[in-house]
């Protein structure tokens, strides 16, 4: 059925008999002077939780019941799609081959501003992760053609380069930055404020750039497989693939430094771990995985929905900890260990594990806020994801996932058990090596007033 927003339900059925059938029912109400309104679907026909339609127009190439269908049949409805697609790897392709726009008109549409806009008026950054993460989608297929089966690995740290002070239309965009010719990839990907088309965005226009590492998988074995390098045609696109190398040889090296690699040094041996505090500060959530967060191979969930989930966890949790609205400041980098099956259990735990200033100097001396009448403290907070198998019970971990949020609060957390004294210096490393330390302020005080999006 298709119905005008602006018209009352009650008149548009008591007015349906006596309207001519035609097939655009909305010009048969235009003749009876309705208010002027837009037409929607009741029914649409590819429904997903929150993702721009402009990325999804083509994520669902059926629907879920004949996908269902197929996989109680015993075929698998990735492969065969894939199977039929030509692999090219001796052709190279350039950055711009890969480039994808996509203008998000939050301005322009309000009834659209619905999805992203929370209760407060800001906007919701974990919808808009999801929509980055299919952008990547969209943009790593250009990159490696069909013959593939691709998923997310992996998302690098993200920051707000200039918050948005109001609401406006959003231009999200991103091309591949890095392909040695392997089966992993690097997508950059970029929101800013949206200008006039063909005019490209301003440094001071960029709202946020995040990466993802998509890894390509052979449709049939599932094993890694090899897709076309990519090759430089400017000076300044040399110099973001040499950036790109440089984050993964960065990232194989700090894995050296991770706690199953390391143990703790004397400086980080010093703090507390006697006070219970830590463990109180758990949020938890369960939910069965529905069809309609599927991706695009129908049988496992779309990796943006994952990320927005874990975001608004420990969002909440943030807020639970400090009893005040917590203010997002970064997210670091994660790796998607596992897929999260459609009908599978997700399940997911937020904690406060570090809080900036911090429990105690590398001195031993207690640390002081810089302006004790207005104080700041930044939270780093851990989800844990893990997926269960509802028939057999087996549960598998699906990724870590740190966040920072700041409140106007002088608080702090201490652990207790070993285990969380171990996320808790874990947490503190990140810090140090990220160099994300209170005494930045760039995202702090009077900046952060302004700080039009948050949840």
């Amino acid at each position: 059925m298709v119905a005008c927003r602006n018209f009352p339900v009650r008149g548009l059925l008591g007015l349906a008999s006596r309207l001519p059938v035609m097939d655009d029912a909305c010009a048969a109400f235009s003749k009876a002077r309705f208010y002027p309104g837009r037409c929607i679907s009741g029914t649409p026909a590819r429904a997903t939780d929150g993702v721009f339609r402009g990325l999804v127009d083509n994520r669902l190439p059926m629907p879920w019941i004949e996908a269902w269908r197929l996989q109680q049949d015993g075929k698998n409805v990735a492969s065969d799609e894939a199977r039929s697609q030509e692999r090219d790897l001796h052709t190279p392709k350039k950055m711009s081959d890969s480039y994808h726009r996509v203008v998000l008109p939050l301005g322009r549409d309000p009834w659209l501003s619905d999805t992203y806009i929370n209760s407060s008026g800001h906007i919701r950054l974990g919808t808009v992760i999801m929509d980055l993460d299919a952008l990547s989608g969209i943009i790593v297929y250009k990159h490696t053609g069909q013959g593939v089966t691709t998923v997310t690995a992996a998302l690098d740290r993200i920051t707000i380069a200039h918050p948005l002070t109001e609401i406006c239309d959003l231009e999200y965009s991103g091309q591949v930055t890095y392909a040695t010719g392997r089966s992993s990839v690097e997508i950059t990907c970029k929101v800013a404020k949206a200008r006039g088309q063909g005019e490209p965005s301003k440094p001071e226009d960029v709202l946020l750039t995040c990466t993802f590492t998509m890894v390509a998988l052979d449709p049939i074995t599932k094993r890694p497989a090899n897709i076309p390098r990519l090759i430089c045609s400017t000076p300044e696109e040399e110099n973001i693939f040499q950036a790109g190398e440089a984050k993964a040889l960065a990232k194989k090296k700090k894995l050296k430094t991770s706690l199953l690699e390391t143990e703790p040094n004397d400086a980080e041996s010093t703090l507390p771990s006697n006070v219970i505090a830590m463990g109180k500060t758990q949020l938890s959530t369960a939910a069965i995985m529905q069809p309609q967060y599927r991706n695009r191979h129908q049988t496992m969930i779309f990796g943006g929905f994952h990320l927005k989930q874990t975001f608004e966890l420990a969002f909440c949790c943030a807020a639970s900890f400090a009893h005040a609205r917590p203010t997002f400041i970064s997210a670091d980098p994660c790796i998607f260990r596992n897929p999260v099956p459609v009908g599978s259990v997700l399940y997911l735990t937020a904690t406060i594990v570090y809080t900036d200033p911090p429990l105690l100097n590398e001195d031993g001396s207690e640390p002081k806020q810089k302006d004790p009448k207005n104080p700041a403290t930044r939270l780093h907070v851990r989800v844990d994801s893990k997926v269960r198998d509802v028939e057999h019970g087996n549960a598998k971990p699906t990724g870590q996932f740190h966040y920072t949020f700041s409140v106007p609060k002088d608080v702090k957390v201490l652990p207790y058990t070993y285990q969380e004294y171990m996320m808790y210096i874990d947490a503190r490393r990140r810090v140090q090596q990220l160099g994300d330390v209170q005494d930045h302020q760039e995202h702090t005080g009077s900046d952060l007033e302004n700080v039009n999006l948050t949840e």
